[in-house]
Formats: C-alpha cells, structure tokens, sequence
C-alpha cells in the first residue's frame, strides 16, 4: 500500500488541471488523505494497522485454510501469528528494520508451521515504505529478510518444485520495492520542479528591486544635474540681475529675461523625465526630446557665462577622430556641467573664470574642466564630503558606465579641476 507522505511545498500544488473529471476525482480524494497524513501521521498509520488487522484477524476465523498446507495448525497460533503480521505496522515508519524483522519471524512460524498466511504478504508494506526513505544498498536487507521464511515453507512442504513458492514471491517484493523508488523519484523531483520555482521567484523579485533601484539612481543623477545646473545658472542670473538693477535697468531685464529662459528650459528637461515614472501610456505620450550632446555645449557655456561665468573651450582634435556614441556624449556633456554648477556655486572672486579642453586622441578622449575662482570660506566644494559628494558620485557613475576614468580635486595654485579620459566607441577594450 502506498504511503501517504508529501513534499512540503508540493502537497499544496494542483497537478491535475486539464486532467479528466474522473481523474480530478481520484486527485482530489488522495490529496485530502496526504493533507491527513502530513498533518496527523499517528492518526494515518493508527487507521492503517486498524484496517490490516482486521483483515488478517478475519483470514484467520478460518479463510486461511484455503492456502494452509497444514489445515490443523491450532488456531491460537494462527491468531497470533495474524497478530505478529499485522499490528507492527503502527512502527513502520520509526522503526522499518525492526517491524521487518518481527514480521519476518512472524512469517517463519506461518510458513514452518504449514499455515501459508496471506498476512506474510504485509511484509510488501513495511519494503515499500524502506524503498520510499532508504538508501538504494539498504533493500538489500529487507529482500533478504524475506527469503528464509519462503524457504522453509518450500522445503518442509515442498509441491512441485521448490523455487515454485520463493521465485514469484521474491519478484513481487522486488517489484513492490521498485515502486517505492519510482514514487521517491518522483516526488524529490517534484520537489526540485517547485523550489526551482521558488527560487526563479525569488531571482525574478530581486531583478526587479535592481531594475528599480539602478532606474531610481539614473532618475536622481539627471534630476541632479538638471535642477542643480539650472538653480545654480537662476541664482547667478539673479543675483547680477540684483546688482545691475540699480545702475542699469537694461542689464537687469535681459538677466530677467534669461533667468525665465533658463526656468522654462529646466521646467521641460523635469516634465520631461517625470513623464517616464508614470505609466506605459503616459511614457509614450511624454516628451521625447533628445538627450544633449557635445553639439549643445556652446548653449550650454552662454548660459553659465550669462550667469556670471567666463568659459573657454577649446578642442584638440586627432588627425581621425573616431565619432563618440550618444551615451558617451551624454556623459562628457554632464561632467562638463556638472562641474560648471559648482564653480558657479562655490567659486568667488572677481578674477574668476573656467576653461574647458576637449582633446581627442587615437584611443580616447580626455575632457579636462578648470577653475581659477578660490573657495568661499566655509563653502564645501565637489567631492570634498561635506555635501555628500552628490555630484562627483553621480559623475564617478556616469564615467564607470563606459570603464573611464575621473579626477577632481583642488590646483596647487588655487581652484578646482575636473579630469575625465573616456576610451572611443570603436577603441579596443
């Protein structure tokens, strides 16, 4: 008789979907008798040996002289040997080896006294169940336990030939115990199939949580570099305006002017990337405009010079210059501005100025972003830590996308200086 044990995990699964009505029936019933035996396996094992033993206890008011060799065994031995057959059953589980064994010697007496019980067969049980749970060499035993009780019966009462009686019994409980290792195989792999699925889930959940977090951090650098760049462009914009305001009102409604340019420029870059956090139908409606690129560097300069900045560029091209791919542009456009924001807010002095040199070479390109404005006392600068080093983090990402490099730190000489070297698109790794 099959046992009713489970995998933990696959008892609660429905193999059956598709399956025929009268299948989904059969699959429904032995599930609530495997839910018994997981949740109360004394119960399971207490009705099984009940069931057994009243079945061997009825063979012995007398059916078992149908098979008996010896029709005058006393029938207190038969009982009791009926007994020894079936009530082990409550132990096998706990103890196999040992519920074999006395089962065995109980069918030693059936089969030595000429009584043949039909209860020896109980024995199949108790090797299914070693099949189920064992280690493979370890049926040997119980196939061997099984053998000298259908010797001894073929020799004391022997009817034609003697392996008429052990060789078709043997091939039944080595059947029996081949069964058992089919049921094991198929529910260790079951078992594997859902903590396979488990873990799929599990990976599934944990790409998911990266997705969002790498998407959350690319959102939080360009909001970075869009409203710290614009902000920054806005307040020095404002504060000339303040200044000229009272010696040339001119100059201050062109800083005006410039200042309501800037925000509306900062206010579509943001609507911009805010239109992707919505849903799918709100990302295909949003505003696609085309991230910057090294062509919008000169918009980029006349803004931070309206605000108060002197910029140079210069660029030194190779004799080939190998063409940048977008990603790569974009990175060298945002470390350039990047930079620029913060000589803008931290840079001081009337003399103050920024350089920036563009130089291609055969292999890379190296982006090299300098200030001459002194520190404002106190004032933290990029990369420092006072602030989190927010911007030079985000610049250290950009550039690690495309295995560059990236220095910043302050000039012997006073001021501030950006070094980015990224390899070309088409350069060897």
């Amino acid at each position: 008789m099959e046992d009713m044990e489970t995998t933990t995990g696959a008892a609660d699964q429905d193999w059956s979907a598709g399956a025929p009505p009268l299948s989904r029936f059969i699959e429904r019933k032995a599930q609530r008798v495997r839910d018994l035996d997981r949740r109360r396996p004394l119960i399971w094992d207490a009705l099984v040996t009940a069931f057994w033993t009243t079945a061997a206890l009825t063979d012995a008011a007398g059916g078992w002289r149908n098979t008996a060799r010896n029709p005058d065994v006393p029938v207190w031995l038969v009982v009791t040997t009926s007994v020894a057959l079936s009530l082990p059953l409550l132990w096998r589980r706990r103890r196999p080896m040992a519920v074999l064994a006395m089962m065995a010697a109980a069918a030693l007496v059936g089969y030595g006294s000429g009584a043949f019980l039909q209860a020896a067969y109980l024995q199949m049980i108790v090797v299914y169940n070693l099949a189920l749970r064992s280690p493979l060499r370890s049926l040997v035993w119980p196939l061997l336990l099984a053998l000298p009780p259908l010797v001894a019966g073929s020799v004391r009462y022997p009817k034609g030939s003697w392996d008429q009686l052990v060789v078709p019994v043997m091939w039944a409980y080595a059947l029996v115990a081949l069964l058992g290792v089919a049921v094991r195989s198929r529910r260790d792999y079951t078992a594997a199939l859902v903590e396979r699925a488990r873990r799929l889930e599990i990976e599934r959940d944990q790409q998911a949580r990266l997705a969002a977090a790498a998407e959350r951090n690319r959102i939080a650098r360009e909001m970075h570099d869009i409203i710290g760049h614009n902000l920054s462009v806005i307040t020095g914009l404002a504060d000339g305006g303040a200044y000229a305001a009272a010696k040339s009102p001119e100059r201050a409604a062109e800083a005006l002017t410039a200042i309501g340019t800037t925000s509306r420029q900062a206010l579509g870059e943001l609507r911009r990337l805010l239109g992707v956090l919505r849903d799918e139908d709100a990302e295909a409606t949003a505003d696609r405009t085309p991230q910057p690129t090294l062509s919008d560097l000169e918009a980029l300069l006349e803004g931070v010079e309206a605000a108060g900045l002197p910029v140079t560029l210069t660029v030194h091209h190779a004799p080939t210059p190998l063409p940048l791919s977008a990603g790569r542009q974009l990175t060298v456009y945002r470390v350039i501005q990047e930079a620029l924001t913060n000589t803008l807010k931290h840079a001081h002095g009337e003399e103050r100025r920024a350089e920036v040199l563009l130089a291609y070479s055969a292999s890379d390109l190296q982006a090299t972003i300098t200030d001459t404005g002194a520190a404002v006392h106190g004032a933290p600068r990029q990369g420092d830590g006072q602030d989190g080093g927010q911007g030079l983090n985000g610049m250290r990402e950009r550039t690690a996308l495309y295995d560059g490099t990236l220095d910043a730190g302050p000039l012997p000489e006073g001021g501030w200086q950006v070094r980015l070297t990224l390899a070309l698109e088409d350069s060897p790794s």
